[in-house]
């Protein structure tokens, strides 16, 4: 009895092993539910497309260069696989936005290219300046187009005295040379740069362009104040019937016009340009200045006031006359007839005073005058360089000018000097 009792127990014990190790072998694996699945599978990566000037290029391989010397975008583009007949289209539609002539050594490019065993190039983008980038979009479309990165203002405060110069000081205290020559643009014809005095001194509100984190130029002159030999002299920017210039604290202009022209002419005969071909030499060379053809003996006018600097004759310029006007404009007057009595240098001139006549004296083929102009030491096209206006703050602006040129100049006024120390005085 005992024995059947157990071999009962003993069966129930196998029976219930088997059904319980049936129980856990067909016991279904989790699984992740379809809900979750979705949710994994379609979760994105980034929902922010990587942008090189405006253009995705997550897909595409982005090679930045500068273009070296003698090198035309023909040699950069045959590289990455853009026939010649591709690039000679591309030049044609470049032409009305900024054509591949002007693309010139040293400047950055960009190549987007696609990311194949070799290379084609889908856009060429030029970078002449830090703000203006040119796309060549090399694909079908062939597009060319004209964009500016974000340009972001900033206003900065600078002040400073004279040691030596004018540039010494403001490179010592934080500015440029680009604000050098804008602040002696400003006061031009207040101060003789040339001869300011020491602990003169300068307070200066100003922008600056920054492109992402870095400063790529200078903005206005907002407003300024130049102390010469204890005489303080204030400068407001203000715009009135669609142009701008810079008067003092009463609503004066800062600026003395000039003449349009030295003398009354028949014609341009030759304008200013890089490679002109020249009559009496026979080759192609620089021509800095702007002939006008008039008849042997035309009276030739002084464009401004000014001093004489120079009265003259060389085989090349002949008779000739330099007039300094100020510490930023000079011009020029060549190949004259005969200067004029008493013009010497030195000599005081007013504008419109006759300061010789007009030949054909040194390397000329005929009567004219080649007229020349500087400015910041620099030979500019006269016909091109654009002058400030003369006229005083209009009455019907004049209330507007006065709320302007008073936050300005208390700003200003608030401004610390330190004579004894060169040290740093900029704020934001």
């Amino acid at each position: 009895m005992n024995n059947k009792k157990t071999f009962v127990w003993i069966g129930i014990a196998v029976a219930l092993t088997i059904c319980l190790g049936f129980f856990l072998t067909d016991s279904p694996t989790p699984k992740t539910s379809a809900a979750e699945t979705d949710s994994l599978a379609l979760a994105p990566e980034s929902s922010k497309a990587t942008l090189y000037c405006n253009i995705p290029v997550d897909s595409l391989l982005v090679i930045e260069e500068k273009v070296k010397k003698n090198q035309n975008l023909s040699e950069i583009l045959n590289a990455y696989h853009i026939s010649p007949k591709q690039i000679h289209l591309l030049a044609q539609r470049a032409k009305s936005v900024f054509s591949v002539r002007k693309i010139v050594s040293g400047k950055p490019y960009a190549l987007l290219c696609t990311r194949d065993s070799l290379p084609k190039a889908t856009h060429f983008i030029y970078k002449p300046n830090p703000v203006d980038y040119i796309v060549y979009d090399l694909r079908d479309s062939m597009q060319v187009y004209k964009r500016q990165r974000k340009v972001t203002i900033k206003e900065k405060e600078i002040t400073g005295t004279i040691q030596s110069s004018l540039y010494q000081a403001l490179l010592q205290n934080g500015g440029s040379q680009l604000l050098v020559n804008k602040l002696a643009d400003v006061f031009a014809w207040q101060i003789d740069f040339f001869h300011i005095q020491k602990n003169d001194y300068f307070k200066i509100l100003y922008e600056e362009k920054w492109v992402e984190n870095k400063m790529v130029g200078i903005g206005k002159v907002l407003a300024a104040q130049f102390n010469h030999m204890n005489t303080p002299y204030y400068a407001f920017y203000f715009g009135q019937g669609g142009k701008a210039s810079y008067f003092d604290e009463k609503g004066n202009s800062l600026r003395k016009a000039f003449l349009k022209a030295p003398l009354n002419y028949t014609r341009i005969s030759s304008r200013f340009s890089k490679s002109r071909y020249h009559p009496v030499q026979k080759r192609y060379k620089a021509h800095k200045g702007t002939d006008y053809a008039a008849p042997r003996g035309t009276p030739i006018r002084s464009v401004g006031e000014g001093t004489v600097i120079k009265a003259t004759y060389n085989r090349y310029n002949g008779n000739y006359v330099k007039i300094r006007h100020n510490s930023v404009y000079t011009t020029q007057y060549l190949h004259m007839s005969k200067i004029k009595s008493g013009i010497r240098s030195g000599k005081k001139v007013k504008q419109g005073d006759i300061i010789g006549f007009v030949g054909s004296t040194g390397l000329a083929s005929g009567p004219h005058l080649c007229f020349r102009f500087w400015k910041n030491g620099e030979q500019v096209d006269a016909l091109k360089i654009k002058l400030p206006p003369s006229e005083p703050v209009l009455k019907e602006n004049i209330a507007t000018f006065q709320q302007i040129a008073a936050k300005w100049k208390n700003r200003l006024d608030q401004l610390q000097i330190h004579f004894n120390d060169s040290s740093l005085a900029i704020a934001e």
